[in-house]
């Protein structure tokens, strides 16, 4: 029950589409979140390419990409893209600041500016993949991040709601979420992305425990977008 309950709480979290509506962060349950965050990952990234073979007989290539792209941003919400201009806008301000201006609510103009080009780049990045069969495993490998993440390194915001997230996430669920990872790693053969997606994790985590001691929420989602980023382009120079 605990598993179903989180898997529903994580994909209330990490998606608009309304399956579920599980938005309270019982005790006992959000470690069980963390664990279905890269199985949520897949079943998005599932959908987007479920779409993109049903459109493509009826849309020209470069349309459909954008389709496509603009669907990945409205059914995640927007979350991580969040987390990605706030983080930013934490980057131009001493780290003394940081933390509290990435909690304000409002944009700040470099996290917007920034969170453009980012986007651009990765509308661009998309259209010239072209292996659009490999967007679960690329979802779920930027989800499975931010769960290494969880586990691993220090979360530098007491108050926030991932506390409970990180106190609940086991060993042995982060054990099992690997296994999962793994398995569906094998299936596409998709190892090189595996690497791609781990280095970039040791990467940000190298710079942001320097600057802050740890992750905070929105540093999971600036990981987040900067692996999908990173992955697509694995994949592109890779075909």
């Amino acid at each position: 029950m605990n598993y179903f309950t989180g898997f529903a709480l994580a994909f209330s979290m990490l998606s608009i589409i309304p399956f579920f509506k599980v938005h309270d962060f019982y005790k006992g349950i959000n470690g069980y979140a963390v664990l279905s965050y890269p199985l949520v990952g897949f079943i998005l990234g599932g959908i987007l390419y479920l779409v993109h073979m049903m459109l493509t007989p009826y849309l020209p290539p470069f349309h459909l990409s954008i389709i496509i792209f603009a669907l990945w941003v409205l059914i995640t919400g927007a979350l991580h893209l969040d987390g990605f201009s706030d983080t930013l806008d934490g980057l131009f301000v001493p780290k003394e600041r940081a933390l509290e201006v990435m909690k304000d609510p409002h944009a700040g103009g470099m996290g917007m500016i920034f969170t453009v080009t980012f986007l651009i780049l990765k509308a661009s990045s998309l259209m010239a993949m072209g292996a659009i069969y490999l967007l679960p495993v690329i979802l779920m490998l930027s989800r499975f991040n931010a769960v290494v993440a969880i586990y691993l390194f220090e979360y530098v915001s007491p108050n926030g709601m991932s506390t409970l997230a990180k106190e609940e996430f086991t060993k042995r669920l982060f054990i099992f979420t690997s296994l999962f990872v793994l398995s569906i790693i094998v299936v596409f053969n998709a190892f090189s992305l595996l690497l791609a997606s781990l280095l970039t994790l040791f990467v940000l985590k190298l710079f942001f425990i320097k600057r802050y001691g740890g992750f905070t929420g929105d540093i999971y989602g600036f990981s987040i977008e900067v692996t999908e980023l990173v992955l697509l382009n694995v994949v592109i120079l890779s075909l």
